[in-house]
């Protein structure tokens, strides 16, 4: 039994075909791979970096803190001397938050394990 010569080439042709496509798509997945593992280092290394950066906002809230109580200290101050008679409610106010934003700087500090 003869086969004609363009038979032979389209089943050569469609074997090709499927070849190359079979190697595009292991080839996809390899890629795949390869691009998950360095998501995961990618990853790594943003922790890393985010860790290194939080002492030093710690430290920045902890100035912002000793800022606002400056200047909470002042008004207070000022409302005292004037005579005014919601000192002690201003002076609560300002003491509190300054307190809160300690507080949470150092309760973040021990969530996180930094």
């Amino acid at each position: 039994m003869k086969i004609d010569k363009k038979v032979k080439q389209a089943v050569w042709a469609r074997v090709g075909l499927v070849g190359v496509m079979g190697l595009c798509f292991v080839l996809l997945l390899e890629a795949g791979d390869a691009l998950a593992q360095n998501g995961q280092a990618g990853i790594q290394e943003a922790t890393n970096q985010v860790k290194g950066y939080f002492n030093t906002g710690a430290n920045l809230m902890y100035a912002i803190g000793a800022v606002m109580g400056i200047i909470g200290a002042v008004k207070v101050f000022q409302k005292w001397n004037a005579g005014e008679p919601d000192t002690g409610k201003v002076a609560a106010a300002w003491f509190g938050s300054c307190v809160f934003l300690v507080i949470v700087t150092s309760v973040l500090k021990s969530f996180f394990g930094v």
